[in-house]
């Protein structure tokens, strides 16, 4: 099952997602402002929340560099202009490699849930997403995928069931001390609203890239309350600065 990458997305005003749009040469492209402006789109939260910084991106960014100088020395002779644009190159493309391992977890997860057959290296990642979820809401029906507009913006949501939310994140930080950030708490709290005005209980559930493993954090009510005056914040601010 594909699963979009973290970018620019719009919304159809039903709901329906509006990634993309064919262009005047019959070829289908990535959806622009402009498309959105044109055929009253709505922004999804993920592009909202791109304009507000991410410290625990910025902190894997800033280590994925720092791996990279260690890696990679100074060859004999390089100078300092050719040295870092090969460092530069070298950790975006280890970003690079991390994001789609990310997003192909991610799909295999959901391809599980969904009842449709897993590769056989994603199964790991689904059985433990599942027992650990299981452990902790009970034997529920998920949905999937579960898109939604409101009047400001939409979203796909990753697992959904009656009053409860899940968002799907991979990582490779040692889960015993893994924490949640302000962003999570906007995202969450995004999705609450747009599925409907009922209080829903909230979780990060995060896979752990190597070792498969799995835990879920559940995100208070206060918090969320915190996370949605945020999101309203940086959606106004986000229609001041496009325009739209």
């Amino acid at each position: 099952m594909p699963h979009p990458a973290e970018s620019t997305h719009w919304y159809k005003r039903t709901g329906e997602p509006a990634y993309t749009v064919v262009g005047k040469n019959g070829i289908e492209r990535p959806t622009t402002l402009r498309d959105a402006q044109k055929d009253n789109l709505i922004p999804s939260v993920t592009t909202i929340m791109q304009e507000t910084a991410r410290p625990g991106l910025q902190n894997w960014i800033i280590d994925q560099a720092i791996l990279s100088c260690l890696t990679m020395p100074l060859k004999e002779g390089e100078s300092e202009g050719d040295y870092i644009p090969r460092l530069k190159a070298d950790s975006k493309e280890q970003a690079r490699r991390a994001a789609e391992k990310g997003t192909q977890i991610h799909a295999w997860v959901q391809t599980g849930f969904i009842g449709e057959e897993i590769a056989p290296e994603g199964v790991r990642y689904y059985e433990s997403a599942l027992k650990c979820l299981l452990d902790a809401c009970g034997a529920v029906k998920w949905h999937c995928e579960k898109s939604f507009a409101t009047h400001r913006y939409g979203g796909k949501v990753d697992l959904y069931s009656d009053g409860i939310v899940v968002d799907i994140k991979t990582t490779e930080k040692d889960l015993a001390t893994i924490k949640t950030w302000d962003n999570h708490s906007m995202q969450l709290a995004a999705y609450e609203v747009g599925l409907g005005d009922d209080r829903k209980k909230c979780g990060i559930l995060y896979i752990h890239v190597l070792t498969a493993e799995s835990k879920i954090i559940w995100l208070d009510e206060k918090e969320i309350d915190r996370g949605w005056a945020m999101f309203e914040a940086l959606t106004d601010f986000w229609y001041s600065k496009t325009g739209l």
